[in-house]
């Protein structure tokens, strides 16, 4: 039997976005002619699966059909949610309808989520398609490649054919991270593989006051608001680890979203989009809506005007080089793969007092991104009047 992907499209994406009144659905985004969610779509086309369900809401409609066109789906089913409940009951409501059978293999992927190496993803879902049963869960998880306290992990150990998952870890903090990740713990990357059946058995058997409000859509309302990890994950014991080294990111922050400029950046660069200056010179990679993301290269002794920007706030994830950075009173130096994140209005300045040039993935966001909005204070290539 084919797998059904069942495609969680629900989220706001109000996390990437200070000013609330710009912010966009972060699976739409146009990151540069793709989006997370054409991403998506994009890794269902293939032979081991049926059509899609989506579930989603009311106001996301004309973008995922529009999606969905794109990519040439003529066959797709999408659920309403009919209030945000989280995860949980979004899970359990999408499996309900009539035209999925009870032993029906299910894929629950989020919208949002950027994979890479897709023969390898998809060839570890088939080879672990036999092991399904009316009562486990595989969860995914990815081989952290650097101590992140913005994932959730698990540890895992080999049971025959298996790996059995023996505890989760929400969220720790760098240093707990680092640790459980020499203990081999895996990133867990929010993606499920399991039967119609099973779902039915875990919510009846976890969550059956949630089960119960999910049978009716009158009834949704009632549902408690929990993730599908807090309500079955953490509780069931039969759960299962699809363990993979690919690459991997939900896209869940602007140093998330510099790092993949910064290693698709070729794609990007073009010789009308370098400027150059006393500094050195910066690039626009790509212009989007209300953001713009920049290479700004620093050459040895290089030192940026002090300056603020009405309009806009930045994010910089410094990809080479140690740099001196002012933030309003206070100046620190950054490493390579730390970050900042520069408010609206706050003066600063980057600086290279090495001899080793700097290199800087920017993330600039607002209303107005232009070389119009820089108030200068110091400049020593006596650009202030």
């Amino acid at each position: 039997m084919k797998i059904r992907p069942v495609i969680l499209c629900g989220g706001s994406g109000t996390r990437l976005w200070s000013d609330k009144k710009h912010h966009q659905p972060k699976q739409f985004i146009n990151f540069g002619n793709w989006t997370l969610f054409g991403k998506t779509l994009e890794r269902i086309k293939n032979s081991i699966f049926d059509y899609p369900i989506i579930s989603t809401n009311k106001k996301y409609i004309r973008e995922i059909k529009k999606h969905l066109r794109l990519k040439g789906f003529k066959k797709y089913k999408i659920i309403l949610e009919p209030a945000k409940r989280n995860t949980g009951p979004a899970i359990l409501s999408s499996v309900l309808i009539k035209e999925i059978p009870e032993n029906q293999p299910l894929i629950f992927l989020t919208s949002d989520h950027l994979i890479e190496k897709i023969n390898l993803f998809n060839k570890s879902i088939k080879k672990h398609q036999k092991y399904l049963t009316d009562k486990n869960i595989f969860i995914f998880g990815i081989k952290p490649s650097y101590p992140s306290s913005d994932f959730g992990y698990f540890l895992s150990s080999r049971v025959k054919n298996k790996y059995k998952v023996s505890k989760f870890i929400e969220k720790p903090n760098l240093e707990k991270a680092k640790k459980i990740i020499k203990k081999n713990a895996y990133w867990n990357s929010g993606m499920f593989f399991l039967t119609k059946k099973s779902i039915i058995y875990n919510f009846k058997k976890y969550q059956n006051k949630n089960f119960n409000c999910c049978l009716n859509k009158n009834d949704f309302l009632k549902c408690k608001t929990i993730s599908f990890d807090y309500a079955i994950l953490e509780k069931s014991k039969d759960i299962n680890a699809i363990n993979l080294n690919i690459p991997w990111s939900d896209l869940g922050s602007w140093k998330e979203i510099c790092k993949i400029y910064n290693r698709l950046k070729t794609k990007y660069q073009k010789k009308k989009n370098i400027f150059y200056r006393p500094w050195g010179r910066y690039t626009n990679l790509y212009n989007g809506k209300n953001f713009l993301i920049k290479e700004l290269y620093v050459k040895p002794q290089g030192v940026l005007s002090l300056q603020k920007h009405f309009h806009r706030s930045e994010h910089w994830v410094v990809t080479q080089g140690t740099p001196k950075i002012t933030l309003n009173r206070k100046k620190f130096f950054l490493k390579t793969n730390e970050t900042i994140f520069i408010p609206a209005k706050s003066i600063h300045r980057i600086e290279n007092p090495y001899k080793k040039s700097v290199k800087i993935i920017e993330a600039q966001l607002g209303s107005i991104l232009k070389e119009t909005d820089i108030v200068r204070y110091q400049d020593i290539y006596g650009r202030v009047k």
